[in-house]
């Protein structure tokens, strides 16, 4: 919707063009006109002039001798910046009638006299390129059909060419002895000049800029207009042609203010000025001086006066310098700003930030690169900012929209975490609770004692232990550690610890046939081919007698009440549900009164410290070696689980942690 909204704006809101016109100028500041050739010289009535002749207006006497010199020095044309619209004030006739008391005689022999319109007039008829200027009126009123020089033009693009309902012309006699007339318009005072008038309408006559008839005058071409294709015609005198837009005006491609352009009146009426540069040349003559309000703003910052406009225009034809802005060029710009906007949407939401960043940054170097390209080599106006700020619109508000989607999805992430927490705070809970408190599973009996305890690395586990009685003399011990960890281990710890209970009741044999049977029992509820390590034993509390069974797990410490902790060596075999059918054998130990057993998972020997180090089996053997002969089993393992806290000061925990200590004291009898 914002995409379709964007592009509609540019393509028809007029608000667009303010930006887009200060790209324009920023083109022209960067590659200004370059002076091929000097067509034309500008005659400039400047303060120098004024100083020596007199303020303005001047005597037309003094134009014509101006012009004379003019025609002396070879120009080609002089078009005249400057309208007449009123008789000479100073001519001979005017000074008769303006001052009284004068002979008879003496009036009669002024109004005899030609007067300076007439002879300002024979000087142009005497250099016959001679064109005046003329200005437009907004109001219109009754005048004389306007003289112009004949345009030929296409039918289709007559009634688009501007149109003015009056004009100001020159009198008679100075208006009949012009080669041509030409507009003055170059621009409003208070806008930047970028679009000038070629040809324009005045009550119904079409007449060309003054910068243009000056240019046919000189040629001695007529003009043609002929309808172009995307709203640029071309108008054409001789061999020169230049783009120009249906109501007759062109995009100007401006030069810096230069002033070697300029020429004094002064130095041309003093005789001084070089001949090469009036020979067969365009010669405009303005105004240029303090107080003149003649003065126009141009792309490249520059206030320059009116005069140098036309000449720009001259120097445009004459060299084949233009810039066209084709009205397709909108249609495409938005359609850039679509086709962008949709890869941008596509894309946005499935690149990083960074990246994304990158890339509507690169699309908008792009399209001010390809701008100044065109510019510069192609002499297109294209707009690269409208389409570049709706890029950025799109990409924004895309980044928005995937920030609210992620946003969106980060709280069901937290409620779904949020539920699994509670999820796997219950199967914690549920797992916690399956494992047997040996006070309350084995009662008092004095014959031996039992304690055991278990950390998850994670919330759950899948380490587990299991200590009950099979009958009154026979107590049944084990410690596991399922493959894995999290709930897939806990799952499956819950199903190993159900079979290895149910194994130890059913089968009377000794405890390597437990297991063995355990093993065939697990294998048939194992689809994710897990494997557990176990050590389990059954001790006959009244004789001591203790059997023991291996399937892959960490051999017990086992401490005698004067002796040193040592390794049990015993006979065992792989980890359960690595190799099928494997029958487990059975080591048997008798236990001296008061002999205790350490067992423990590999979450213990492989706990790490912030340096990486392994708590290991001698660190273990050193903190049983340092245990009191009368220790209990509670008391072992707190103490063990003390010294594993003060090694791992706070480092994650690698794997589950379990202790099972036994210890047995005989039968009291």
């Amino acid at each position: 919707m914002l995409l379709a909204a964007l592009s509609l704006f540019l393509a028809f809101a007029p608000t667009a063009m303010g930006l887009r016109y200060a790209v324009f100028d920023r083109y022209q500041r960067i590659f200004p006109a370059e002076r091929l050739s000097s067509p034309v010289t500008i005659v400039a009535i400047d303060e120098t002039s004024l100083e020596r002749y007199g303020q303005w207006p001047w005597p037309r006497t003094r134009l014509a001798e101006m012009v004379n010199r003019l025609r002396e020095l070879g120009a080609a044309s002089v078009g005249l910046d400057i309208v007449f619209p009123e008789s000479d004030r100073v001519s001979p006739g005017a000074i008769a009638r303006l001052v009284p008391g004068l002979p008879p005689e003496a009036v009669r022999a002024l109004e005899a006299l030609p007067s300076n319109d007439q002879r300002f007039a024979d000087a142009m008829r005497q250099h016959g390129g001679v064109v005046l200027g003329l200005g437009t009126e907004d109001t219109a009123r009754s005048q004389p059909v306007l003289k112009a020089a004949p345009v030929v033009m296409d039918a289709s693009i007559a009634a688009s060419i501007a149109e003015h309902p009056a004009y100001i012309g020159s009198v008679e006699p100075i208006d009949s002895a012009a080669a041509g007339r030409g507009l003055m318009n170059s621009g409003a005072l208070d806008q930047v000049v970028r679009v000038v008038p070629l040809v324009a309408r005045v009550r119904g006559v079409v007449v060309p800029a003054l910068g243009v008839e000056s240019l046919r005058v000189a040629l001695g071409a007529g003009i043609r207009i002929a309808a172009g294709s995307h709203g640029v015609g071309q108008l054409s005198m001789g061999d020169y042609r230049t783009p120009m837009l249906e109501d007759g005006s062109t995009w100007l491609r401006m030069g810096r203010h230069d002033e070697t352009r300029f020429v004094s009146v002064a130095e041309v009426l003093d005789g001084k000025p070089d001949p090469d540069r009036f020979k067969d040349k365009v010669v405009l003559v303005g105004i240029y001086g303090l107080g003149t309000f003649d003065f126009k703003t141009t792309p490249l910052g520059e206030f320059v006066p009116g005069v140098e406009v036309h000449a720009q225009v001259v120097e445009n034809i004459f060299n084949g310098v233009h810039l066209t802005r084709p009205a397709i060029a909108t249609p495409i710009e938005a359609a850039v700003l679509v086709l962008l906007g949709l890869v941008l949407i596509a894309l946005v939401p499935r690149m990083s930030a960074l990246a994304s960043i990158h890339m509507v940054l690169g699309m908008v170097i792009v399209l001010f690169g390809a701008g100044m390209i065109a510019f510069l080599h192609f002499d297109l106006l294209l707009d690269p900012a409208w389409p570049s700020i709706g890029l950025l619109s799109v990409f924004a508000t895309a980044v928005v929209g995937t920030l609210s989607e992620t946003e969106k999805q980060r709280r069901q992430l937290r409620d779904q975490a949020a539920r699994m927490a509670g999820e796997v705070d219950a199967a914690r809970r549920i797992q916690m609770g399956l494992l047997p408190n040996p006070r309350e599973t084995l009662g008092s009996d004095r014959r031996f004692a039992l304690a055991a305890a278990l950390e998850p690395a994670r919330t759950v586990g899948g380490d587990f232990y299991d200590c009950f009685m099979i009958d009154p003399d026979r107590l049944f011990f084990v410690v596991a550690d399922v493959s894995g960890k999290g709930l897939p281990a806990a799952l499956f710890m819950a199903s190993v610890k159900s079979h290895t209970k149910s194994s130890a009741l059913r089968i009377a044999g000794p405890v390597g046939e437990m297991l063995s049977h355990a093993q065939g029992e697990i294998e048939r509820e194992n689809p994710e081919q897990l494997f557990v390590t176990a050590f389990a034993g059954v001790l006959d509390v009244n004789t001591g007698e203790l059997q023991l069974a291996n399937a892959g797990h960490e051999p017990p410490f086992a401490r005698t009440q004067r002796g040193a902790p040592e390794r049990l060596a015993i006979a065992g075999g792989p980890p359960l549900c690595v190799m099928e059918g494997f029958e487990y054998p059975t080591s048997v130990r008798q236990l001296a009164r008061g002999e205790w057993l350490c067992i423990v998972t590999d979450g213990v020997t492989e706990a790490m410290n912030p340096a990486l180090e392994f708590f290991g089996g001698e660190r273990l053997r050193t903190t049983l070696s340092w245990m009191p002969e009368d220790v209990t089993p509670d008391d072992l393992v707190a103490k063990v689980r003390a010294d594993l806290e003060r090694f791992t000061a706070g480092a994650e925990a690698a794997d589950d942690v379990t202790l099972l200590a036994l210890r047995w004291w005989g039968n009291a009898s």
